[in-house]
């Protein structure tokens, strides 16, 4: 059999069994008008005239890219300022870009980790952790979610001369918020490092926007990584921490080392954003409105809502095909929303992802939430 069969063979098997799963993922483009209930642009800043001007000045100004990796020539003096503005921000003595948050998380992992390290994972970490722990080499544990109790235990028996506590600051499919400060407490009892991607809440929680981990410095929170694709609207990651960290990374985390760097138009976008974000708490503030007008009227219509208090706002429908009936309606009205199915989430634990943003009026929001009624009143038929 010709090798080319082979792997035609591979890749049709594996399509017939996620077909047979009725979990094939059809990829379309995002319908132009559509409301977006699906996306994470919690502050409305991708849609700003402010951060799109910057954005084309400074491809303008710097070239549409930067043209080789930060450690050749691609680092310029755009791309410093975005570091030393996002370590201020945070906190931190510095910060470091990445291309993306899947590589910034892949690239921590890879660079601190090996196979006498011991981490300590909660149980609904996004994929990227749980990769990058993977790809390290290192003892990997998941303990229960949010269960302090459970990591204490892990922690305890644990033999490993470095320990690394890893979690979400926000959980992407559940919003949810992570305890830092009981987290932070028992890796410092058992002189374990602690990493929070935080990058559903930064722009969004605290009061100046700098995430759930506003209020805990370095000592508490050794590893910060934070996106700039959701609230701060544009694209690329960073990793904020001490001198010392980001010195390591910047030698070690190949995700850095060996990718072309940040376009130099979104690192001024991304210096607009952040401006804007420090400077304006009115759009964190109806945010915050539209989040408790969406819970207050969603339990009056008797959905199935998570524990949520964040933009994520989960309608937890059990069934996949439950789901997909809810989000064929939603797709009927021309309202986007995340249709969330196993193995992004557990089984029995499918959900319609509801994401909110400042720039929706209450007016959206009460269409969505007509549509998720009438889904209900249909069922109830």
């Amino acid at each position: 059999m010709p090798v080319s069969e082979v792997w035609h063979q591979r890749l049709a098997a594996a399509r017939d069994e996620r077909e047979r799963q009725q979990r094939w993922r059809n990829r379309r483009v995002s319908a132009h008008g559509a409301l977006d209930f699906a996306g994470n642009d919690y502050l409305g800043l991708a849609q700003d005239p402010r951060v799109q001007a910057a954005q084309a000045e400074g491809a303008k100004r710097f070239g549409a890219g930067a043209g080789a990796s930060h450690l050749v020539s691609g680092h310029l003096g755009i791309h410093d300022a975005l570091e030393e503005a996002l370590a201020e921000w945070t906190g931190r003595e510095r910060a470091l870009l990445f291309s993306t948050g899947y590589m910034a998380n892949l690239g921590v992992l890879q660079a601190l980790a090996d196979s006498n390290t011991a981490i300590f994972q909660d149980r609904l970490n996004h994929a990227s952790l749980l990769d990058g722990a993977a790809l390290s080499g290192a003892r990997s544990r998941r303990y229960h979610h949010r269960d302090g109790y459970d990591l204490q235990r892990l922690l305890a028996r644990s033999t490993a001369t470095h320990q690394l506590v890893v979690s979400d600051g926000v959980f992407s499919m559940d919003g949810d918020i992570a305890d830092i400060n009981q987290l932070a407490h028992l890796s410092q009892q058992h002189d374990a490092w602690l990493m929070i991607d935080d990058a559903h809440g930064l722009g969004v929680l605290g009061e100046h926007g700098a995430g759930c981990v506003e209020g805990f410095d370095s000592h508490a929170v050794p590893i910060l990584v934070g996106t700039l694709g959701k609230a701060l609207g544009t694209a690329g990651a960073f990793v904020a921490g001490d001198a010392a960290l980001i010195e390591h990374l910047i030698q070690f985390s190949r995700s850095y080392v060996y990718t072309t760097a940040q376009p130099p138009a979104i690192a001024a976008a991304t210096l607009e954003a952040l401006t804007i974000v420090q400077r304006e708490p009115e759009h964190r503030q109806r945010l915050a409105r539209h989040i408790d007008y969406f819970r207050q009227q969603a339990a009056a219509l008797g959905l199935p809502l998570g524990h949520s208090q964040t933009p994520i706002q989960p309608l937890l429908l059990g069934s996949e095909q439950r789901t997909l009936a809810w989000a064929a309606t939603f797709d009927e009205h021309a309202i986007q929303v995340g249709a969330i199915r196993p193995p992004t989430v557990p089984n029995g634990e499918a959900r319609l992802r509801i994401t909110l943003s400042a720039r929706h009026t209450q007016s959206d929001i009460d269409r969505l939430l007509g549509v998720a009624a009438a889904c209900l009143q249909e069922e109830q038929r």
